[in-house]
């Protein structure tokens, strides 16, 4: 098939299922499987992106052709506004962040030098990941909640010590993902230097979706636009070309420390923009509407609560 097609979580008819996506209608997964792609899935309906990601080899292969021969079918095209997007993905193995990856964010946080490796931490992914619509509440511990607006990497097949320069192909696909942060634990550092929990792993700080694109359809992760606005003020607006370490070296580094698994959700970084950055700062409001996206990948909205 010639036409790009997308996937993602949702809730239709109070049932949680996954979807595919072309060109702006939706159908259920489920209407498209043989028999022979049920024994694959155990004869289970898929609830998330997980069980194709851990067989993405016969997926990337047999979804083109499911989709082909099974769309459009009229009587089960789904409106995107008739669902309740969930994370693509939401119980991954690990979410992994890059912090300081563009050099314009660098210069705005006023950070010193560019750092000499990926400079990364993880988020608990099954209590931070949201889907494209939700409320995340702003904690009561934080006055200074800022926005990062990040491509998403999530891994297609297990990467141990890969180079650079065969690191793409270990990619089942892209998202987009709002690397929400507390920056009260930036502005008053304890003497031990930041402490990443309180500032990035409150509940809901990874809004993430609402699609996930599979990776041959992005020719080139190191030019996708990247765009974000807070109640339709642009506040980001740059290109992933402007990233430090770029997504391959980023595998590279990391599959050298552990084994990135199927399903693994990696966010590459966050350009300048920010309200941490900005004179006079500005951080995030109960009622505020956020929306971000990455080319090819649609619009998260996560609106603060």
């Amino acid at each position: 098939m010639n036409s790009s097609y997308r996937l993602a979580t949702a809730i239709h008819n109070n049932k949680q299922a996954v979807f595919v996506e072309l060109d702006n209608t939706l159908y259920t997964l489920d209407h498209l499987l043989l028999e022979e792609d049920r024994k694959q899935l155990s004869y289970k309906s898929p609830a998330d992106l997980m069980p194709l990601l851990e067989n993405w080899g016969y997926w990337s292969i047999i979804l083109p052709k499911r989709i082909e021969a099974a769309i459009p079918d009229t009587g089960t095209a789904i409106s995107p506004n008739a669902v309740t997007f969930c994370a693509p993905v939401l119980s991954p193995k690990k979410l992994v962040c890059i912090g300081a990856n563009y050099k314009d964010h660098i210069a705005e946080m006023n950070i010193p030098m560019l750092p000499d490796y990926p400079y990364s931490f993880f988020k608990p992914a099954t209590t931070t990941l949201r889907g494209s619509g939700a409320k995340v509440s702003i904690p009561s511990v934080a006055k200074m909640v800022d926005w990062e607006a990040e491509l998403a990497v999530v891994i297609g097949k297990h990467a141990k010590n890969v180079r650079a320069a065969d690191a793409l192909q270990y990619i089942a696909g892209y998202s987009n993902l709002n690397d929400l942060s507390a920056r009260d634990w930036i502005a008053k550092r304890p003497p031990v230097g930041i402490d990443w929990v309180r500032h990035k792993g409150h509940d809901g700080f990874a809004p993430m979706g609402p699609y996930f694109l599979p990776a041959k359809f992005v020719p080139d992760p190191q030019n996708m636009s990247v765009k974000l606005s807070v109640n339709g003020a642009v506040k980001q607006l740059s290109n992933t070309g402007q990233m430090v370490f770029g997504v391959a070296e980023i595998i590279e580094h990391l599959s050298s420390i552990f084994t990135l698994e199927p399903g693994d959700i990696i966010a590459t970084g966050t350009p300048a923009g920010v309200g941490h950055g900005r004179d006079p700062q500005e951080f995030l409001a109960a009622g505020d509407i956020v929306e971000m996206e990455v080319e090819g990948l649609g619009v998260l909205i996560t609106e603060m609560a």
